[in-house]
């Protein structure tokens, strides 16, 4: 996914944001499908790869609801997204973990196959959109690598590309050890995957809730106030996750983090947009899916070090010092003049209207 994601964004720049979304869904529905009828393990990982060569849904449905929306109203549609995202995200891991505890973990692949699959016949047959492709006078590997100097030359992009990489690690770095920590917090107990998913569907839906009104607040207050305030709020109740003894606490603990997470991942999505012109929504989100998938690859590898050395608490001290990097970079970056006026972000179309009414004054 980190490899395709750029050619996929680049593409959808030229040829549309919907038959990207299309592809990316069927493509991973498809293959998740497979994945419940493998017989060995070289079989699953080939099929990993395959589906991260033909997905990258995030990324594809960003671009098209960012060449959709006002670019005033960005943090506002990037929160309903999430709503959509996140809501699917609490209750997937709880529907997952009882379907994997009764019928085994072969169950739950095949409906994700069909879930995904039925979301993208229903963007084909239900979605409108009209698209003026981009023109280039370059051809094959030359026009994808303008397409990327152009975006990557904008004012202030790299410093949010840097901080979305930073909050995938930090977001996804449990991943590999919570049903582990949560089997030694509940010794002895049946049904720990079942509420491995009650806490990371809790949580998700603490981000679904954060995510809408923390995505609208941004478009009146500034998004880099609101990742600013998120990430503090984030990296703060990671550290206290590392000293839990009951289920109970992990879970409220983890369900505040939750609702930080919530709130960051659409600021910095706004932000991608705000800070970027509509025609380089595919280019953008390509490139961001990239750094998030890097990050999603970084992350297993950074758990598990910490774990040997440290134990699994010590991975809950890592995330919380990832966040604080989070947030030291927001202080450093994104609040700047140049970036930041008046409550508003300054975008090239804002610059540019900015220059005409004084031009026509």
């Amino acid at each position: 996914m980190m490899i395709a994601s750029p050619f996929w964004g680049a593409l959808a720049d030229r040829y549309g944001r919907k038959p990207m979304v299309v592809r990316a869904m069927l493509g991973g529905g498809i293959t998740i499908l497979l994945m419940g009828f493998v017989a060995t393990a070289e079989q699953l990982i080939f099929l990993r790869a395959v589906q991260g060569l033909l997905s990258g849904v995030i990324s594809a449905v960003s671009a098209l609801v960012v060449s959709k929306v006002p670019r005033n109203k960005t943090g506002y549609a990037m929160g309903i997204l999430q709503l959509g995202l996140w809501s699917g995200v609490s209750l997937g891991p709880l529907l997952g973990g009882y379907l994997s505890d009764l019928f085994g973990f072969h169950v739950t692949f095949i409906a994700t196959a069909l879930l995904l699959c039925a979301s993208g016949i229903t963007v084909w047959i239900m979605v409108d959109e009209t698209h003026a492709p981009v023109i280039s006078s370059s051809r094959g590997l030359k026009a994808f690598a303008h397409n990327w100097r152009r975006v990557l030359s904008y004012p202030g992009i790299m410093a949010t590309f840097a901080l979305r990489f930073m909050s995938s690690v930090g977001r996804t770095a449990l991943s590999p050890i919570l049903p582990l920590f949560v089997q030694i917090l509940m010794p002895g107990n049946k049904h720990i995957a079942g509420y491995t998913g009650l806490v990371l569907g809790i949580s998700s839906a603490a981000s679904t809730v954060s995510a809408v009104y923390l995505g609208r607040l941004g478009d009146k207050v500034g998004h880099e106030r609101v990742a600013l305030f998120s990430a503090i709020v984030t990296a703060v109740f990671y550290f206290p996750q590392s000293f839990v003894a009951k289920p109970w606490q992990l879970m409220a603990l983890y369900t505040l983090t939750g609702a930080g997470i919530g709130g960051l991942t659409p600021s910095l999505a706004a932000l991608l947009a705000r800070l970027s012109k509509p025609e380089d929504a595919g280019s953008v989100y390509g490139i961001d899916n990239s750094l998030t998938a890097a990050g999603r690859t970084l992350s297993p590898i950074l758990a598990a070090t910490v774990a040997a050395w440290f134990g699994y608490r010590g991975v809950f001290c890592a995330t919380g010092v990832i966040f604080i990097g989070v947030v030291v970079l927001i202080a450093m970056t994104l609040p700047a003049p140049k970036i930041l006026r008046m409550g508003k972000t300054t975008t090239p179309e804002v610059i540019e209207l900015e220059l005409a009414e004084k031009e026509e004054t």
